[in-house]
């Protein structure tokens, strides 16, 4: 009867539908396969839910959650079922539950350039990143996960970014930060990302944290396109006055036999930008728009993911996200050196018992 019944569970396998198939990015577990952990971790400027994909694919909990758009709240709340807190900068110490990690895709912005005798938190006060690092001295969270575009690291002449590291040594953390592909880690698109994780050196003596190692196979946009899609178009008079006004290789124009990463998938897209735009060969047109669930495979989401949303801000909140499977691969080493270190617990296996 088992045989039979694995029999039957592979067959309605292979009788989901290719299009199912086809835009669920493998979200599969990291080099490590010990058991999954658990963990608690608050949700800070977070989106649509990237980071808790991420996070609870690898044993997280999630405790508390911060976005102040309402918009993405809406999508959060049709995934997750919980709706996000608003404005950070108002959140109380005391809303706050207790929990092991803090995640954070917060914005990039400059500090001010008070000298550093008075110590990098100081520069940090007036900007979001200060209500990141008040939660952090507060309530010394044994990881911090943030994420950022690339350009923080040269932002300001590199000041931003060593203000960052600064503040988070100062308040006593160890901290490792490393740019990221998404392409290198199953994502069929170039979205190169600053990822920042730190460890309470009052917890940890000497974490054992490595980061995930990039995949040398990259995945090819084509296999995640549709066909005959109708709905999303560009006419024929913007393909001609705008969209191939010159001969300068933009803008990246995909089908189904493109055999590579796309660019980056920006939070403007809808704008329909030659310069920083992807467009797929297909349609009654001939060119077309992305579809949700082409976006939803770029940035690795599930297929099944919901975006209850007009299409600009389907297209706004894909383009502000996490590509989940970098934050599920990093977040998934976080996991496993709190584990080495014996501030999360992994949960016992239960023994089966004899039957009659």
């Amino acid at each position: 009867m088992l045989a039979r019944a694995s029999e039957t569970s592979l067959v309605n396998k292979r009788n989901t539908s290719s299009q199912e198939r086809l835009f669920d990015v493998d979200l599969a577990p990291s080099r490590r396969r010990s058991p999954k952990p658990h963990f608690r971790f608050i949700d800070l400027f977070a989106g649509v839910g990237g980071f808790r994909l991420a996070m609870e694919a690898n044993g997280g909990e999630c405790v508390f959650s911060s976005e102040w758009d309402p918009f993405a709240q809406k999508t959060y709340q049709a995934n997750f079922g919980d709706v996000p807190h608003g404005d950070i900068t108002k959140v109380e110490l005391s809303q706050i539950p207790r929990f092991d990690v803090l995640t954070a895709g917060f914005p990039c912005q400059p500090f001010s350039m008070i000298g550093k005798r008075e110590g990098f938190a100081h520069k940090t006060q007036g900007t979001l990143f200060w209500d990141v690092l008040r939660i952090v001295r507060a309530r010394r969270p044994a990881a911090v996960f943030l994420e950022n575009v690339k350009g923080l690291v040269s932002h300001n002449g590199g000041d931003t970014m060593d203000t960052i590291i600064g503040a988070l040594q100062e308040a006593d953390y160890w901290t490792f930060w490393r740019v990221l592909d998404a392409a290198e880690f199953g994502v069929p698109q170039h979205r190169e990302r600053v990822y920042i994780v730190a460890f309470d050196k009052r917890r940890i003596r000497r974490p054992k944290f490595g980061w995930p190692q990039p995949s040398r196979k990259q995945r090819a946009i084509g296999r995640y396109i549709e066909k005959d899609v109708d709905g999303y178009s560009i006419s024929k008079h913007l393909q001609r006055v705008y969209i191939y006004k010159a001969d300068d290789g933009h803008p990246e124009i995909i089908d189904r036999k493109s055999n590579f990463a796309v660019k980056t998938l920006v939070a403007s897209y809808h704008k329909i930008q030659r310069i920083t735009g992807t467009f797929v060969k297909d349609g009654p047109t001939g060119l077309r728009l992305l579809t949700e669930k082409e976006c939803k495979a770029i940035m690795g989401f599930p297929s099944n993911f919901k975006i209850p949303v007009s299409r600009t801000q389907m297209y706004r909140q894909m383009g502000n996200s996490v590509a989940v499977p970098v934050v599920k691969k990093v977040s998934r080493e976080i996991a496993m050196t709190l584990l080495d270190a014996g501030i999360i617990r992994a949960p016992r296996t239960r023994r089966r018992g004899k039957t009659d």
